[in-house]
């Protein structure tokens, strides 16, 4: 490339360990560069800060990429003994959640700067679209968090962002990690992480195997218990080699008790209800999930810096439920009394099928001077998914037993008449042709571009217990679009522009949600949204630490309303703006931290639907979020951490002003090492045991049926040990 990356604190790195070779050499001691490699490759582990993406449609490093880009790595994972992706996601700042029922059933439902992204998760780059609970990250290396629209990147949908889960992969160190850990509600764990290589097969090959087995109760929610086993073996050929070719397999299997949280009304919870309250029923709500995934990767460099991936993988997620909402009823009871009002046994089948292959071409090279890093590829994807609905009739009758809403029953012991309900059987096949190029003009410039079709076709068949069928079809194509200029100031400074945009077609939810295609729906052309971008990324502290900053506009030009009449419109505008900060990376040898802070300025400027929504802020967008995690290294043989996250008051709804309560949130770690092969870890989650409402149903409620909302997880203690050999 005519123009060269100034990369940091990568040459001083590189001139460290040639004087130390040569200083090794003058003094007649053997090399050991292999253990200098491994040694350097574990301190990059331990940091806090990512040089790059694990998506090979990102071909540069993040200090080069005209976007937000937030990394939350292994090691942070590790010191917050974060499970799920809803703890690790508490990490990024402007990520709220909402709570689900419905026909599809409640999962990861998140927000990304105001608007829903729940269909925008992939995992190694590609979608993983199921809506289901993502509760252990046991397999995972990292999570990014992509900010803004990025439809170029991820194909429908991503108005407010994206989150890539990144898989671990087999290494070239030979380890053993065996964990163990108790804690408070029944918490107990064991884990086990071994990577080996084989020398003795190809030409460089390892395998991986990672494994757990996990059970507690959630806390300040006695007795909701939940249960998961996974494995994950992974074999890795040519390692090292030019051609690589990467096999894995994965599952898991959660076994929990639905819990849907507590009634409200206006965002408060009804007087008279303790927070630890049950208002399902234990002997019939049941959530049982079992994924199973296959994925093989093969990769190819190939001369004159010219490189092919291509990923392949098989999903299935097969999740049986029955729930029980905690809308209640009050009207005609006298006080402190309720009859249930939201579904009651409801049961729910639900299988989805994912077969997905993506692949790019990277190819560095210039033309006239101009260094380009240009990225090809091809992302084909069919998606099933099926739903067979059953409910307990007798269940919750209008004119069935009255309870105490301080003392709900907990258990079933009336009449039960299980019936069948309604099916459904959704289809949709997605194909983006996508090209992106890096042009460095000189050293101080680049152009980033990048364009993507796609064409989605969708399908979804309904058969209801009456024997009425509904049978809606729907096509889209779109052209995706994103340009950066990116100006090097310093060499460990950038400072940018950029703009992007995003659709949202009906189809979007077809295969995570099982809707979005009905008879109103099916020829409406999808929701478009555009981003400005003003940013800028610093390295500094030897390139160690790094400090981000933005400014941004977010329009989503013609949301999709829903009139009286039942008749779909892109009618609606709404638009997101603010402010984003950023500090990632080491503050000295000892000391590192990882910290973010948004500023978000909702508004719906315009619905036809529902005038009362214009003019105020979007439902369930704080203006301000915070998220902080540091660590210190106290000793060789000590180590300390402290996180805080705050959340401020926000809407209920986007057209009221009921508003939820904000919050603070703090942890803190201790580790002490044993002994080179054992560590002991102990983790305070909840310091204060705040009460507060994480997961958020957009819904005022009534006295004849409440709403509900569901806490986030009350003061916990967990210690664990690792062993590693």
């Amino acid at each position: 490339m005519a123009h060269q990356r100034q990369g940091g604190a990568r040459p001083v790195t590189g001139l460290a360990l040639m004087s130390c070779s040569w200083l090794a050499l003058a003094e007649g001691a053997p090399l050991e560069l292999e253990s200098l490699r491994i040694e350097a490759e574990r301190e990059r582990q331990r940091a806090y800060k990512a040089e790059r993406s694990a998506s090979a449609k990102l071909s540069e490093p993040l200090l080069e990429v005209p976007q937000t880009i937030t990394v939350v790595g292994e090691q942070i994972m590790r010191e917050q003994n974060a499970l799920s992706l809803r703890q690790v996601l508490s990490n990024v700042s402007g990520i709220t959640f909402a709570a689900g029922e419905g026909g599809g059933g409640s999962g990861d439902l998140i927000n990304i700067r105001g608007f829903d992204a729940s269909s925008n998760l992939l995992l190694d780059g590609l979608r993983d679209t199921a809506q289901t609970t993502r509760s252990d990250g046991f397999n995972l290396q990292a999570v990014e968090v992509i900010k803004g629209p990025n439809s170029v990147f991820g194909g429908a949908g991503t108005t407010g962002g994206s989150v890539n889960l990144v898989s671990k992969t087999p290494q070239a160190e030979a380890f053993t990690e065996l964990g163990a850990a108790l804690g408070t509600d029944h918490y107990r764990r064991l884990t086990l992480d071994t990577n080996q290589p084989l020398p003795g097969v190809g030409s460089g090959s390892a395998v991986r195997l990672n494994l757990m087995a996990h059970q507690n109760d959630v806390p300040g929610r006695n007795q909701i218990d939940r249960e998961r086993w996974g494995l994950a073996p992974s074999l890795l050929l040519g390692l090292g080699e030019a051609t690589r070719l990467t096999l894995s397999y994965y599952h898991q299997k959660d076994d929990n008790l639905p819990d849907y949280g507590l009634p409200t009304l206006r965002g408060k919870v009804l007087d008279g209800v303790a927070h630890d309250s049950y208002f399902g029923w234990r002997n019939l709500d049941k959530d049982h999930i079992t994924t199973d995934r296959l994925s093989a990767v093969f990769e190819h460099d190939f001369d004159e810096g010219l490189a092919l991936q291509n990923t392949l993988r098989y999903a299935r997620v097969d999740r049986s439920g029955v729930v029980s909402a905690s809308h209640v009823s009050q009207a005609g009871l006298p006080p402190g009394k309720y009859r249930p009002a939201g579904p009651q046994g409801y049961g729910r089948d639900i299988v989805t099928d994912q077969w997905l292959n993506s692949t790019s071409l990277t190819r560095r090279f210039d033309t006239f001077g101009v260094g380009h890093a240009l990225v090809t590829g091809l992302d084909v994807s069919y998606e099933r998914y099926r739903r067979d609905t059953n409910s307990y009739a007798q269940v919750g009758l209008k004119d069935g037993p009255v309870y105490d809403l301080a003392n709900p029953p907990g258990y079933w012991h009336g009449p039960l008449d299980r019936t069948r309900g309604a099916s459904v059987r959704n289809r949709l096949q997605t194909t983006g042709l996508y090209v992106f190029d890096t042009l460095s003009f000189t050293p101080h410039w680049d152009l980033v571009l990048g364009l993507r079709h796609d064409w989605i076709d969708g399908s979804s068949l309904e058969r209801k217990p009456s024997g009425a069928v509904g049978e809606h079809e729907t096509r889209d194509t779109f052209l995706s679009h994103r340009a950066g200029l990116v100006y090097k100031p310093a060499p460990n400074g950038r400072v940018y522009l950029a703009y992007g945009n995003s659709f949202n077609p009906s189809a979007e939810n077809l295969v995570t949600g099982g809707y979005g295609v009905t008879q109103q729906t099916r020829k409406v052309a999808p929701e478009t949204s555009r981003t400005w971008e003003l940013g800028t990324k610093w390295e500094v502290l030897d390139g160690g630490l790094q400090l981000d900053a933005a400014l941004f506009r977010m329009q989503k030009d013609n949301v999709r309303e829903k009139l009286e009449t039942g008749e779909s419109l892109l009618a609606g505008l709404q638009r997101v703006q603010g402010v984003e900060l950023g500090v990632t990376g080491r503050l000295s040898q000892q000391w590192q931290v990882f910290a973010n802070y948004s500023f978000l300025q909702s508004e719906t400027l315009k619905s036809r639907a529902n005038p009362r929504a214009e003019g105020q802020a979007l439902a369930n967008t704080p203006p301000r979020s915070f998220s902080l995690w540091t660590a210190y290294q106290l000793s060789e043989d000590w180590r300390v951490g402290y996180g805080a996250r705050h959340v401020s008051e926000r809407n209920l709804r986007n057209d009221e002003r009921y508003k939820l309560d904000g919050y603070w949130v703090h942890q803190a770690m201790l580790g002490y090492r044993v002994s080179p092969e054992l560590d002991l870890q102990l983790n305070l989650d909840n310091l204060l045991d705040t009460r507060y409402i994480e997961r958020v149903r957009a819904v005022t409620g009534s006295q004849t049926r409440s709403a509900a909302v569901e806490y986030g997880d009350g003061r916990s203690a967990v210690l664990a040990a690792v062993y590693r050999f």
